[in-house]
């Protein structure tokens, strides 16, 4: 089966690809001939995930799934949340929101905090599958660790054993985040539909 992620983030390739079932060729926006920046205009983690594939399905006719994380802080409201890649700005920079953050919660002492990655699922019949995964954790003083990508330098599992996810190799991040439970989902989903 051949099956689009509508992402060019080379991190998220790298850690779904080895979960999902054998015999699955993963694709890359690149793969299929996608260079431009894919909607997102929706105000929930749903909606974009939805948005987005439903994008590369209406323009490119492939299968696709699409996702849509947050970092979702108690003290803040539930802020960042789907604002969480563009916190500190459109630049985008994972430096700049992690500071951002940090200045945020400075003297807070609730720091408890989740992940929540949205996982849709286009497929040639038009139907549309989410998937959901929740990590709960807390946000660090400062950050930890040289690995993972966006917030996982400050982002402290309760699952784990006092590590950052930016401590942890990709395995064992993989084994608790919330990406990894949403493309469970997924992979579940695709077995049985084999």
């Amino acid at each position: 089966m051949r099956i689009c992620f509508a992402s060019n983030n080379a991190h998220k390739l790298d850690e779904i690809r080895p979960l999902l079932p054998a015999g699955t060729e993963l694709l890359s926006l690149v793969d299929i001939g996608c260079h431009e920046e894919l909607p997102e205009t929706q105000d929930t983690l749903e909606g974009n995930a939805r948005q987005k594939a439903n994008y590369v399905w209406e323009h490119f006719g492939v299968p696709c799934f699409a996702d849509d994380t947050g970092l979702e802080v108690t003290a803040l409201g539930g802020a960042p949340g789907v604002y969480s890649a563009r916190y500190a700005g459109p630049q985008r920079l994972a430096a700049d929101n992690v500071q951002k953050l940090l200045q945020e919660l400075q003297g807070q002492p609730d720091r408890s905090a989740r992940f929540r990655t949205v996982v849709a699922l286009v497929l040639p019949d038009g139907a549309v599958h989410e998937f959901v995964g929740v990590v709960e954790g807390s946000i660090t003083e400062t950050p930890s660790g040289s690995g993972g990508f966006g917030y996982d330098p400050v982002f402290q599992p309760l699952e784990g054993d006092g590590r950052t996810f930016a401590e942890m190799t990709t395995a064992e991040k993989n084994h608790i985040s919330h990406r990894a439970r949403a493309v469970a989902g997924l992979v579940a989903f695709l077995e049985q539909s084999k």
